[in-house]
């Protein structure tokens, strides 16, 4: 077991230095802390205790609870903000015709934003890699669905990613091992749903989720507290935090508050050291022989543009002007319904089936990809708004939350973006942090290819309530982000026009790892978390390799 070193001063040398504590970070330092190497974790946000966090959340007012405040009951460090809206701050400036739809909602906390996750960890389809050679739109990756296969069987073991070993019900069915663990059972209005929709094309199939159906590796059976997000309560679902320790058990090191904001580089263009703030603003140095940068698809440009130096003008890693551009989301909407017979919404896990029929086919030369997840969350909630706002009162009251409840149905639609380089990140000049950093500005515009697919599922979501007899029948007509946040630094097979290539490695600076939602060259339209842990483990692979050479 290998240790990095750390001075009185509060500088640092380690082998790998690693930024941010997320899901991909702390996977990659899981990894090389195991096979002896020094690594040191920085992360922008405080250290959090679960049981502090579900008793925040136990504690947290109605009007947060319905308006599904995830990040309240999480501290947040106020020398390093996020994008919060309870009640709204303004780190992030959004602008273009969706701008507001791209308002995300991740944590800075060690363990990252998996802390308030709903676990769905989906492949990709081999297709999704070759967008363009397939389909004429968007970009193809400089990797195909083989190579990354084995990374997503190795992201799938470590988060415990229980899923259905049927191939019939797999998205894709392309699978060289089995999942670790059986799928999650489904409730009533899973199957029945399933029963319905199916023969009309929609294949609705159970979700691969990051949730234990037996006890692993410490984490107890998933019992269906229903409330994953924002926290689960007895640690059933994976977070990355899980990982942060396993790393430290094998000597990495996390420092806490550490919000990075300089980039060394030398003369051969090589990253010799980072800079971060403590809390109290004071600077300190971590050395290395390589360097990470895993935070989230939108703060790693940010870092990298604030981070330019003489030689790197444009920003870290930034030669091809291609750092901060493609930013890409699931921009998500509802549709919402009272069916005609009794669907017990909110038995187990918040979310454990999805339509993926419209997932893939010809009609993606023309407009997007849609999934049509079956959201559990208990329906109980909304049930006593509307209830209460018919102006009932006592037996009647009751019998309406009730029959609201149980009849109630939401499902929620994501639809795929195309990597545009004109939707990007930028730096604020007139917005700073409290380190007097520049905050992000986003520009983003979903294009027709979504706002077709839009108009296609709406289509579809018709015909699903004529299914289900559906009254109170409502489409949300505003499109709300997913936080699946990808591109940004994106890869490919050239430095002109990408950030990284197929390992996630800058172009360049030869010892610098960008892994993570930021490199995807495709989103897809399923969540991204499982496609960045299976990237952030390949990464670790070359990092490997590359210490090995000394």
């Amino acid at each position: 077991m290998k240790a990095p070193v750390i001075h009185n001063n509060g500088d640092a040398q380690a082998d790998v230095v690693i930024v941010g504590t997320g899901v991909v970070g702390a996977l990659m330092a899981d990894q090389l802390a195991g096979a002896g190497h020094a690594v040191l974790m920085l992360d922008a946000g405080p250290r959090i205790q679960r049981a502090q966090a579900v008793e925040n959340w136990r504690n947290m007012p109605f009007a947060n609870r319905a308006g599904a405040d995830y990040q309240g009951l999480y501290p947040q460090s106020p020398m390093a903000p996020a994008p919060l809206y309870w009640p709204p701050n303004n780190y992030v400036g959004l602008t273009g015709p969706d701008g507001k739809g791209f308002q995300q909602g991740y944590l800075k906390v060690v363990g990252g934003t998996t802390w308030h996750w709903a676990a769905s960890c989906w492949r990709h389809l081999p297709v999704d890699f070759k967008m363009q050679t397939t389909y004429g739109v968007g970009r193809d990756w400089p990797i195909g669905y083989e190579e990354i296969e084995p990374y997503y069987c190795r992201a799938e073991e470590e988060m415990g990613v229980a899923g259905p070993n049927d191939a019939a019900q797999q998205s894709p069915s392309e699978r060289s091992k089995p999942y670790p663990m059986d799928m999650v059972p489904w409730g009533h209005a899973d199957q029945r749903i399933a029963d319905v929709v199916n023969p009309h094309g929609y294949r609705s199939v159970p979700i691969p989720q990051g949730r234990s159906t037996r006890p692993w590796r410490s984490r107890p059976t998933c019992c269906g507290n229903n409330n994953c997000q924002p926290i689960c309560p007895i640690g059933a679902m994976y977070n990355g935090i899980h990982h942060v320790q396993s790393a430290e058990a094998k000597g990495a090191k996390v420092i806490a508050e550490a919000v990075v904001y300089r980039i060394d580089t030398d003369a051969n263009n090589r990253v010799t050291a980072v800079h971060w703030y403590d809390k109290d603003h004071v600077s300190h140095k971590a050395e290395g022989k390589h360097f990470v940068l895993a935070c989230n698809a939108l703060e790693t440009p940010r870092l990298l543009l604030i981070a330019a130096n003489d030689k790197n003008p444009k920003g870290i890693a930034n030669s091809s002007d291609q750092v901060g551009r493609n930013m890409m989301d699931h921009s998500g909407f509802h549709c919402n319904f009272l069916a005609n017979e009794p669907m017990w919404i909110g038995r187990g896990p918040a979310q454990s089936s999805c339509m993926v029929g419209p997932r893939d086919g010809a009609f993606r030369h023309e407009y997007s990809a849609t999934k049509i997840i079956i959201n559990n969350i208990s329906r109980v909630t909304a049930a006593t708004q509307q209830a209460l706002q018919m102006g009932l009162a006592g037996k009647a009251l009751d019998a309406e939350i009730r029959r609201r409840s149980s009849h109630g149905v939401d499902l929620s639609i994501s639809l795929e973006p195309l990597p545009d380089p004109n939707n990007r990140v930028t730096l604020s000049t007139t917005r700073k942090d409290p380190h007097g950093l520049p905050c992000p500005d986003v520009y983003y515009d979903v294009g027709d290819y979504v706002r077709k697919g839009y108009e296609a599922s709406k289509k579809q979501l018709t015909h699903i309530g004529t299914l289900f007899g559906a009254t109170e029948f409502n489409i949300t007509t505003s499109l709300n982000a997913n936080n699946h946040i990808m591109g940004g630094t994106i890869m490919g097979t050239s430095a002109k026009d990408s950030v990284v290539n197929g390992d996630c490695r800058a172009w360049d600076h030869d010892n610098l790892w960008l892994p993570g939602g930021g490199p995807m060259a495709s989103a897809s339209v399923v969540n991204s978390t499982l496609t960045m842990a299976a990237l952030g483990i390949k990464s670790a692979d070359s990092i490997q390799k590359a210490l090995g050479k000394g």
